[in-house]
């Protein structure tokens, strides 16, 4: 242990392209693409046979073959296999929650470098059988005997073989997020032109982004394809407000496929160290992690569930003395344009800042035009536990391009729960 605070250092990160699931990567497991951006560090800071301290990964959408993912993942890359892994989940939050705790290790000396990661595909969705059946095989598995075999079955129903699908939905209230999100829309009064305005800027952002080379840095080639497959350069406010709603059929719906991020496959990681580590291994620091803070909001007894992002911003922001103006940068996760725009709204309403978040006063509005400046999850897609990787390595990489700054992390997740974070560059 450090008997001094040490400097969280962002070395760096790689990602795969991101793509809409049952697109490219149908074939692909989380075990390959979690390999994959694990890989793809080791190759770009040279690390081949390199002992890390920690590996923290995960996914949302996962096996039960996947238990061990992360220590998996790391053993089919070129790392040492001495260096220990650790499987993590946070719904949306994961890789940025794993950063965290690799960053609190290495400030409080308990480590000196690791490997934050995510990866998610909802097109090798797990598909299980009803509780009855699948007792029937754990006693079918059990038994030594025929006779004991076949009592297993016994007073079968056919019914019983109907596979239990993946659910989007959240346990406690059997709603979708999207339907969620859509009452928030209500809730905050955002309008549908609003949201398609802010969807049509992410997919021109990120495709200029992706012309001027801005992230041949961070996207590593793979599986046949080299950039996400989401992104619309020719995304237009006709072709997004032609969409039907999604969510809801009422008149006063406005989600769409259009203003919500689709399902998607793929991975992200970004390589932590402490300055001494990256001094030691001749590798460049990006940017630094000064600050985070998890939230959650009490969305069962009808808080916005994709609200706690606004508490965590909050909370974060007082313990660190500073302001939401005090950023050159802001790094929203789109889970939904909707989900953005009613984030914006609440930090710029006094009552909602006083009466919820304990303030004095509204924390007013941020420069839109610093914001998600090469697009985000509207566009790119958003594998859910690998959002938080790419967004931390694309920030990084803003910081080190322009030498110096401040950069806020907003990231909603399943479960009514937010993670923010501060990155900066002196």
């Amino acid at each position: 242990m450090s008997d001094h605070i040490r400097r969280i250092a962002v070395i760096g990160s790689s990602r795969i392209p991101f793509c809409r699931s049952n697109t490219i990567y149908s074939e692909k497991t989380n075990l390959d693409m979690l390999s994959a951006v694990i890989q793809g560090v080791v190759d770009r800071y040279g690390l081949d046979g390199e002992q890390l301290d920690e590996v923290i990964a995960g996914a949302v959408t996962s096996h039960s073959k996947d238990w061990n993912l992360a220590r998996e993942a790391l053993l089919s890359s070129g790392l040492s296999p001495l260096t220990p892994g650790i499987t993590l989940q946070q719904a949306c939050g994961t890789s940025l929650q794993s950063a965290l705790m690799i960053g609190a290790k290495i400030a409080s000396g308990q480590i000196d470098c690791g490997i934050a990661a995510g990866t998610d595909t909802t097109s090798d969705a797990p598909i299980a059988f009803g509780r009855k059946f699948s007792q029937r095989l754990v006693k079918m598995g059990a038994a030594r005997t025929g006779k004991q075999r076949l009592a297993a079955f016994k007073g079968f129903n056919p019914a019983e073989l109907k596979p239990m699908l993946p659910a989007n939905g959240e346990p406690r209230t059997g709603m979708s997020m999207g339907q969620h999100c859509e009452r928030m829309a209500r809730e905050w009064e955002i309008t549908r032109e609003a949201q398609d305005q802010l969807a049509m800027e992410s997919h021109q952002k990120a495709s200029a982004a992706y012309d001027a080379g801005l992230f041949d840095d961070l996207v590593t080639p793979w599986g046949g394809v080299s950039r996400d497959n989401n992104i619309k350069p020719d995304s237009n406010m006709e072709k997004l407000g032609s969409l039907r709603t999604v969510f809801s059929k009422d008149a006063g719906a406005t989600l769409t496929a259009g203003n919500s991020t689709p399902l998607t496959d793929g991975a992200a990681a970004v390589l932590l160290a402490s300055e001494q580590w990256a001094k030691a291994h001749k590798l460049p620091v990006q940017a630094y992690i000064t600050a985070s803070r998890t939230s959650a909001v009490d969305f069962v007894n009808d808080e916005g569930l994709l609200m706690a992002p606004t508490v965590a911003v909050s909370e974060m922001l007082q313990r660190a003395g500073l302001t939401l103006q005090d950023f050159d940068y802001y790094e929203i996760h789109e889970a939904f344009a909707a989900q953005v725009l009613c984030t914006l709204a609440a930090w710029e309403s006094e009552d909602y800042c006083k009466d919820r978040l304990g303030l004095d006063g509204a924390m007013g509005s941020i420069d839109r035009s610093k914001m998600n400046i090469h697009g985000s999850s509207l566009a790119v897609g958003h594998p859910f536990a690998a959002t938080g990787a790419r967004i931390v390595g694309n920030l990084a990489q803003i910081l080190e391009k322009a030498g110096k700054g401040r950069g806020l992390i907003s990231i909603c997740t399943a479960g009514g729960m937010g993670v923010a974070a501060i990155m900066e560059r002196d």
